[in-house]
């Protein structure tokens, strides 16, 4: 039993059960032994590998969107470019290279900030962007960040907020939470609490016996507290994730380590906790502080963008086992059978 797990239970014990988002910000973000406040977690090393780490074409190709929206909306200046949930700052410091390229004097007038709740990854990203030619500032909450237009990106960050699960159990549906059974492990079960089913998906009223919804106002709170920054002071973001664009019934919640799926109840803290992002919620969030929305997937969005005329350029001078691994990083980033299909991209700005 993992020292976290211990204390779960013990919470349980003392004050009942708990719901699915408490579990999981627990497990993700406990000050003392959460999964992200006391680990690296990223890379081959780790439990996963993101995008920016399978090849710099992720980054560069951000890099470009972004500084396009800057172009688009007139370059406003001051203006601040920032990265939330930022890993180990690998896709920073691949758009930074990028931006230097593109437009040397837009690297001096821009400020570049680093949005991280964790001080452990904070430390980090510092070292990753060490020598970079700019040197981000560093905020836990949006809310720290001036008061200009915002250029943001976010990759892999909605999945890991916590999440809401409910169980269709007779006529309603009640809130999933986690006891403890017989043994006094951690178990799965219904509880006393329901929902309104307006707020499910449309094909909820045909879902089976035990089904399970999801619902995730937490991410679409933070989805806002973006889109009002960006209706009010201008900008545009981009948003990177594996979920769906439309809502549907089932259990996406997971949990992985080392590269490899298990329970979600065995090791509290020591495995990270995601969930499948519902992108049409997050559009709304958006589109209520009259932005645009726009949602498409991770391939055809890279591709859209160039991935192959980039990979072309950088295979024009490589020996075959370079290309070769070019080639894979495309199919990876963009093939439909990888995570071409599987993420999705939500891009937001102005009309």
């Amino acid at each position: 039993m993992t020292r976290l797990k211990d204390r779960i239970a013990g919470l349980i014990g003392a004050t009942g059960p708990i719901p699915v988002n408490e579990y999981m910000a627990l497990c993700l973000f406990d000050p003392d032994d959460g999964y992200y406040t006391t680990r690296e977690p990223f890379g081959a090393a780790g439990d996963f590998i993101t995008a920016p780490e399978i090849s710099q074409m992720f980054g560069e190709l951000v890099a470009v969107w972004l500084y396009r929206a800057w172009q688009d909306v007139g370059r406003p200046l001051p203006a601040t470019f920032a990265e939330i949930g930022p890993g180990r700052g690998t896709l920073m410091k691949d758009m930074l290279r990028s931006w230097s390229r593109i437009d040397p004097e837009f690297i001096a007038g821009i400020s570049f900030a680093m949005i991280e709740t964790s001080p452990r990854l904070a430390e980090i990203q510092r070292a990753t962007l060490a020598g970079q030619g700019a040197e981000p500032n560093w905020h836990e909450t949006i809310d720290t960040l001036p008061r200009q237009p915002l250029f943001i990106t976010g990759n892999e960050l909605f999945d890991a907020v916590p999440i809401r699960q409910f169980v269709h159990a007779g006529e309603t549906w009640r809130e999933r939470m986690i006891g403890l059974d017989d043994n006094d492990d951690l178990c799965f079960f219904a509880g006393a609490g329901s929902v309104d089913p307006t707020l499910l998906p449309d094909d909820a009223s045909d879902a089976p016996e035990g089904a399970i919804a999801e619902l995730a106002p937490a991410r679409s709170a933070l989805m806002a507290a973006i889109a009002e920054r960006v209706a009010t002071q201008g900008g545009a973001g981009l948003f990177i994730d594996y979920g769906h664009l439309r809502p549907g019934i089932g259990d996406t919640l997971q949990a992985l380590r080392l590269h490899q799926p298990e329970d979600v109840l065995a090791n509290p803290g020591e495995a990270d906790l995601t969930s499948h992002v519902d992108f049409a919620a997050l559009a709304t969030a958006v589109r209520s502080h009259g932005l645009d929305a726009q949602m498409t997937t991770q391939g055809e969005f890279l591709l859209g963008m160039g991935l192959l005329e980039r990979a072309g350029t950088l295979g024009a001078n490589a020996d075959d086992r370079a290309r070769q691994a070019i080639s894979d990083a495309v199919e990876r980033l963009a093939g439909p059978d990888a995570m071409g299909e599987l993420f999705k991209v939500l891009k937001i700005g102005r009309p």
